[in-house]
């Protein structure tokens, strides 16, 4: 009798004997892990908030460039709102909260990880047009037609999420093998258009288009160290138009930072997605999980290091001068 009791005590709803999952186990170090990555959750949400807050307040901070910064922000923000959170339960206890809200997680974690890709590319656009196409990028790269293109993006991702769960949508649970489970089983041929479709094609574009970007940086970099000396005979409206070049070379460096963080985090989940998927079901570990969305805490890292803006506005809002008529 008292092996009995301490067997059901074991599973996620004693009451259902057979058909319910065991409690997780896990070891000491994965518990602090996983507590860890609460903390990490924490902080991704504090600093994606203070770029929502900054973007969307200031304005001169609204220029095109700033607003598909916001909508990647946003996509971290839900990552660290939700998408950890949740991550961190299904792999540290039982799955209390059904089936539906397992694939609505699914969709969620599919849509948003989806969107942060589709940001991702528009920034590296837009660092395209900006060095290679500057006479242009003022018409082709305007506020308004950026925006048609951010929620162009989160559109068609929102799509895109419900075609690959399609089948999970249908018959939410069919993929669990007991109940207290949160699986979702992804077959070869949707696995295999997600590989191409959310990697290796965006990969391609983004290497592409900063491969250009970077052989114009340096070439312009070399032009204008040739011409220090006669700089200085050069007319004031002159000058500035090289300042802004510096600042475009700037901010074409500081996005070539964030993509290259991007594809370290992303490329790990995406290779074992590569290597392991096949008609069974298959599922990365956590830590790969974790990795993968680490860099949405790392993005807003990288702003603080490398965008003024960003550190005046975060210091204008922490010490709440931000409430003041006209801040």
């Amino acid at each position: 009798m008292l092996m009995e009791t301490r067997s059901s005590t074991e599973l996620c709803f004693p009451q259902l004997l057979n058909n319910s999952c065991k409690k997780p186990e896990r070891l000491w170090s994965e518990a602090v892990i996983l507590d860890m990555v609460l903390l990490v959750s924490l902080l991704t949400v504090t600093l994606n908030l203070l770029i929502i807050i900054s973007i969307s307040h200031f304005r001169q901070l609204h220029t095109p460039t700033n607003i598909l910064l916001l909508s990647l922000a946003v996509s971290d923000f839900l990552v660290g709102l939700l998408l950890m959170p949740l991550e961190v339960l299904r792999n540290k206890a039982c799955w209390f909260l059904g089936d539906a809200l397992c694939v609505l997680y699914s969709y969620l974690v599919a849509h948003v990880v989806s969107a942060s890709i589709g940001n991702i590319i528009l920034i590296s656009v837009d660092r395209y047009v900006a060095i290679c196409d500057p006479m242009h990028y003022p018409t082709r790269m305007s506020a308004a037609r950026v925006k048609c293109c951010v929620c162009g993006c989160w559109f068609w991702y929102a799509l895109y999420s419900v075609l690959y769960l399609k089948d999970e949508l249908r018959r939410p649970g069919s993929s669990n093998s007991c109940s207290g489970e949160c699986m979702v089983f992804i077959n070869y041929a949707v696995a295999t258009v997600d590989l191409v479709l959310n990697f290796i094609i965006p990969v391609t574009i983004i290497v592409v288009l900063y491969t250009r970007v970077f052989a114009v940086a340096v070439s312009q970099a070399r032009a204008m160290r040739s011409h220090v000396a006669a700089a200085r005979l050069q007319l004031r409206g002159e000058r500035k138009e090289r300042r802004a070049k510096a600042s475009e070379l700037k901010a074409a460096r500081t996005l070539g930072i964030l993509v290259f963080v991007y594809l370290m985090c992303y490329c790990p989940f995406y290779c074992y997605t590569l290597v392991e998927v096949s008609l069974t079901t298959t599922s990365p570990t956590p830590y790969l999980f974790f990795l993968f969305y680490f860099n949405s805490c790392l993005n807003p890292v990288i702003y603080s290091l490398f965008y003024p803006w960003f550190r005046k506005a975060v210091k204008v809002i922490v010490t709440l001068q931000i409430l003041q008529p006209g801040s």
